[in-house]
């Protein structure tokens, strides 16, 4: 019984995985993570036209302009990668 518990939440797990890319796995770093998760909410403002209006009047700005520095921002939300530890 607890075979097969574990065999079907593996296989769910695996299949959400499938689905939605950016869910991560085990081996994901943090800072992998909340980049992940900076560059989906920014692909959302972008692909969202009532979400990129809403910005551009808060912030006093065009939405050419917003969507502009949402783009640049996908680059690196986060900063620059934090170094490796080789071991």
């Amino acid at each position: 019984m607890a075979s097969e518990l574990r065999y079907t939440a593996n296989a769910q797990l695996e299949h959400l995985h499938a689905r939605y890319t950016g869910t991560g796995h085990a081996d994901m770093t943090k800072y992998d993570w909340i980049t992940h998760q900076h560059r989906d909410t920014c692909a959302s403002i972008v692909g969202h036209p009532p979400l990129t209006s809403y910005l551009a009047i808060a912030d006093g700005e065009s939405i050419g302009r917003v969507k502009f520095e949402m783009t640049e921002r996908m680059l690196q939300p986060c900063g620059p990668p934090p170094p490796k530890n080789d071991e």
